[in-house]
């Protein structure tokens, strides 16, 4: 096959851009401004008919702001649609419904109201035993009592209540030595059996269910298991309550659909009320207290289909019946579920909470009485564990209490408190109770009360943790804050359980750190180390040492301030555990990107923060995930980027060498060091313009010889391609020019060992698009590569294009192709008598041979190699499977051609037209990419310069598809 000489065409860049400017139109800015609302003018015509008349037409014109920009003073469509629908809602709600929302607006239960849901796990956690439980199962002896179908209904009540009985007088089943694990696997299993009699409608049987686990209540055998037994079986009662009041809800229904949740019970039919009344003699005719007093409870709710004034009635009712538990656990607890119960059917009725929680008020001596010492001296428990018992109980009580109260309540309880000479458990849970506002506000009255308090039943350092966390919420007054801080650390640190101080410690480092400076903050480390050190009490502590860490980094975002806290890093060396010491270490990494503003140089932020991030890398192994590896990454990279010595860059490339030998296991890292080195050494570049000294030139090569050593410890090989480009460029512009060869000679010997596939995130890709678009950019920069003296013309083209040549590219791919194509472009842009760039005092090709015969020669040698290369390839795609791509192959180079190339030689042309054929030859030419390309070609060639393409646009056909 002849080859074909390849005939570049002429460039005037300097032309060719002001061809491709926007042209300019003078705009008044009087008249007209983008961020001016746009006002539009409407023209509206009314036909109005009047009496005696014909139809006459008005116009008028109105101003419309522009819709977009009327969002800005809040009245666009939306906001006023949503106005309007309100205005509806509101005006079809009936003047009673409207009173009564105001009246218990406030007292709605709202998202602020922390749910029993969200206590449940926290007590089934804390409340643990290891004693055997027992559980006491009441069987109903099987009557087989046949009725007839004209019993008469009393009969049947009858009936019902002999099977009540049957339930208190049938055999009784005892399981013994239960652990607590198979306790609650049996209380899930009474849970669902319930359900299953409720589904197979043996309405008695799940009643029956409930009385008996609801007896369990009763039992206190286990006591310190009490409270995790109170919240199983409330869960079986809450589930029969539920199942009751949908069943009668579901009775109701009639033509108008179901009730709406504001119902009335006049608007209950009449067998849901007889249903309704039935559960409740149902519950009345249980004969013992507790179970008939939780299972009315559970039931409370359906009250609404009764009487408006139902629920209001049976709250006291059942508040008085409390009053004959005789154990004060057990009465507690009592108290607890109805107030659950009552703040979920009726929020707004608060006299039934205050009644309960004075109750228990009255009964409080009870709780060190003899009967209650005497059991607890059988179960071996002491009287501080016992008094723990009550607390979720009580907690549960007061926030009932305490939700969206007045402030004078608080008054009243402290007042209260004080009558029973500042009982701990008492004060701990009004501190947990009521808002952290009100608390701070009292916090020297606090302070004094938890001092008289007697300390034997309920320690004081928990009275002060409540008080802690109240202060973390809210600020006391600003002359109190010292003195509460000595107050609260004086029993603190008299602590000598390691655990009862640092659960204090870590509530109290929050207010210290909120309200005071670095010398309190680092006298309360100092003091947390000295006691946590001992006998290494640290490694049982880290989720609160962690919690210090994190409070201490929330509150001081100024780190040359936190590092200067003389204790802070000592108390680091305290996280001997390497995942938690990890973990800690992420956390000032993140704080640090998040909240340091500008860069620094600051030595002991430097010094401390290698440290951290030493710390992260050395924690990577070959077990590391992929993903905490780029986490770790990208902390430590976020802390390179942030330090700067602004002009000592001697300083900053120390650094750098620094942290190289510090981080070499984590590449992203190695990378980032890489990228900061040459934007270092184009930073001096730019500083020192004009001034290229010795030293300057030097430091720039100290630069150019840390990537050169770096970059090949690279795992990555693209990675390496693009860094070794990279850094050739930065070496070229610092007119480095030995050194940019070695780096763009040390990038096309690498291209060899490119593999077939690579992974990116996680997935094998094909590398061939990323090699091209390598080659792509490698082009670019050969164009101002001047060549070597002693290399010969062209020679890193010369072996680029060897390597290329040599590569084996995937057979289906025509990548070869395109990057061959490139390789034209290139060669074509060489042949200029000026290049369109240029570095500056860098001396490319077109200075240094200033279009020498001989170097225009080589470069068309190599062009008709290239051409050639295209061809043969072209040639290969002749089969019918290749059709397609021969043709988009074809079009491509044809447009390459019509770019670069310089039609007015007849073989050149004559080619173009063989190609543009050949696109259209097999019909897999897209048409209106032909028709937009020759649409050009037209175009083109009105241009003074480019007269001879209209030549060749009458001998391109388009040819249309068959």
């Amino acid at each position: 096959m002849a080859a074909f000489p390849w005939h570049p065409r002429s460039r005037n860049y300097t032309s060719e851009f002001e061809s491709c400017r926007l042209e300019a139109v003078p705009v008044e800015f009087g008249d007209y401004h983008p961020l001016k609302p746009i006002t539009v003018t409407e023209s509206k015509t009314k036909k109005m008919v009047r009496k005696g008349s014909t139809s006459s037409t008005s116009s008028s014109s109105s101003s419309m702001i522009d819709p977009l920009s009327s969002v800005l003073d809040g009245t666009d469509p939306l906001s006023l649609f949503a106005a309007t629908a309100d205005s509806v809602t509101t005006a079809a709600n009936t003047d009673s419904t409207r009173k009564k929302r105001d009246k218990d607006d406030s007292l709605v239960v709202g998202s602020d109201f922390e749910p029993w849901s969200s206590k449940r796990g926290e007590i089934l956690a804390r409340y643990t035993t290891t004693e055997k439980l027992s559980i006491n199962l009441y069987m109903s002896s099987e009557k087989g009592k046949a009725t007839t179908p004209g019993s008469a209904v009393s009969e049947k009540v009858r009936t019902r209540l002999e099977e009540l009985d049957d339930l208190e007088e049938g055999s009784q089943k005892e399981l013994l030595n239960l652990t607590q694990q198979d306790y609650m696997h049996r209380i899930e299993d009474l849970n669902q059996s319930l359900k299953d009699a409720w589904a197979s409608d043996q309405k008695v049987k799940a009643l029956k269910i409930v009385i008996q686990c609801s007896k369990l209540l009763s039992d206190t055998t286990v006591i310190q298991f009490y409270p995790s037994k109170f919240v199983l079986i409330t869960d079986i009662l809450d589930t029969f309550g539920k199942l009751v009041y949908e069943r009668i809800l579901s009775m109701c229904l009639d033509n108008r659909g179901s009730l709406p949740d504001n119902f009335t019970p006049e608007s209950v039919n009449d067998t849901a009320k007889e249903t309704c009344l039935n559960w409740f003699f149902k519950i009345a005719s249980i004969r013992e207290l507790i179970p008939r007093f939780y299972v009315e409870a559970a039931i409370l709710k359906c009250n609404k289909f009764l009487s408006q004034t139902g629920i209001s009635e049976c709250l006291p009712r059942l508040t008085a019946m409390i009053r004959g538990i005789g154990d004060p656990l057990v009465a507690v607890y009592a108290r607890a579920y109805l107030c659950r119960v009552g703040m979920e059917v009726a929020p707004h009725l608060k006299e039934s909470l205050n009644k309960n929680f004075f109750d228990f008020l009255l009964t409080f001596k009870q709780m060190h009485g003899d009967t209650v010492q005497n059991q607890l001296v059988v179960q071996c428990v002491e009287i501080p564990l016992y008094l723990t018992l009550y607390s979720p109980a009580i907690d549960w009580i007061l926030q009932c209490i305490a939700y969206r109260a007045p402030e004078i309540l608080l008054t009243e309880m402290m007042e209260r408190c004080k009558k029973l000479g500042n009982n701990a458990l008492l004060l701990n849970s009004v501190m947990s109770a009521f808002r952290a506002e009100f608390i701070a506000a009292r916090s020297m009255d606090f302070i004094g009360m938890i001092k008289e308090c007697d300390e034997s039943g309920f320690p004081k350092h928990l009275l002060f943790r409540s008080l802690g966390l109240n202060l973390a919420m809210a600020d006391p007054p600003e002359c109190d804050r010292l003195q509460i801080l000595n107050e609260a650390w004086k029993v603190i640190t008299k602590l000598k359980n390691p655990q009862d101080y640092i659960n204090c410690a870590d509530v109290w480092v929050e207010y210290t750190c909120r309200h005071f400076t670095k010398r309190e903050v680092n006298t309360v480390l100092a003091d947390v180390i000295k006691h946590m050190t001992p006998d290494r009490a640290f490694e049982d502590a880290y989720p609160q040492l962690q919690s210090i860490i994190q409070k201490i980094i929330t509150y001081f975002h100024d780190f040359s301030v936190l590092f200067s806290v003389e204790k802070f890093l000592p108390f680091l060396d305290m996280f001997q555990k390497e995942s938690v010491r990890v973990e800690v270490c992420k956390c000032i990494m993140e704080a640090f990107i998040k909240h340091q503003q500008d860069a620094t140089k600051d030595p002991v932020i430097l010094n401390a923060l290698l440290h951290v991030c030493k710390t992260m890398h050395d924690s990577v192994n070959a077990l590391t995930l992929e993903d905490e590896k780029r986490m770790l990454a990208s902390l430590i990279n976020g802390f390179i980027k942030m330090v700067s010595f602004g002009r000592d860059f001697e300083q900053q490339l120390s650094f750098y060498v620094e942290a190289r030998s510090m981080f070499c296991n984590l590449e992203p890292v190695l990378v980032q060091l890489v990228h900061s080195v040459n934007q270092l050494a184009m930073e001096t570049r730019k500083v020192m313009k004009g001034n290229h000294s010795r030293k300057t030139a030097a430091f720039v090569r100290a630069c150019v010889a840390f990537c050169f050593i770096t970059i090949p410890s690279l795992t990555s090989i693209f990675a390496r391609l693009n860094l070794y480009l990279n850094s050739g460029q930065v070496a070229l512009a610092n007119q480095c020019l030995s050194q940019a060869d070695a780096f763009f000679k040390a990038a096309v010997s690498l291209v060899p060992e490119v593999p077939k596939m690579i992974n990116i995130d996680g997935k094998m890709r094909p590398s061939e698009p990323f090699l091209l678009e390598f080659f792509c950019n490698f082009f670019s920069t050969l164009l101002i590569v001047p060549d070597h003296p002693e290399q010969g013309v062209l020679f890193l083209v010369r072996g680029l294009l060897n390597v290329i040549q040599d590569y084996t590219w995937e057979d289906n791919s025509d990548d070869k192709v395109r990057i061959y194509t490139n390789v034209l472009h290139l060669l074509s842009a060489m042949t200029q008598e000026t290049y369109i760039y240029h570095i500056d005092k860098v001396d490319s090709n077109d200075t240094l041979y200033g279009g020498d015969s001989k170097f225009l020669t080589e470069i068309n040698k190599l062009c008709e190699a290239v051409i050639a290369q295209i061809l043969d390839h072209l040639k290969t795609l002749g089969l019918e499977e290749t059709l397609k791509r021969q043709s988009q192959l074809a079009l491509y180079f044809f447009n390459s051609i019509l770019a670069h190339g310089d039609l007015r030689n007849n073989r050149l042309n004559q080619l173009s037209v063989n190609l543009w054929n050949l696109a259209q030859k097999h019909g897999f030419a897209d048409t209106k990419t032909m028709v937009k390309t020759l649409e050009y070609i037209k175009r083109q060639s009105k241009q003074p310069e480019m007269s001879h393409l209209t030549e060749l646009a009458l001998r391109l056909p388009l040819q249309s598809r068959t």
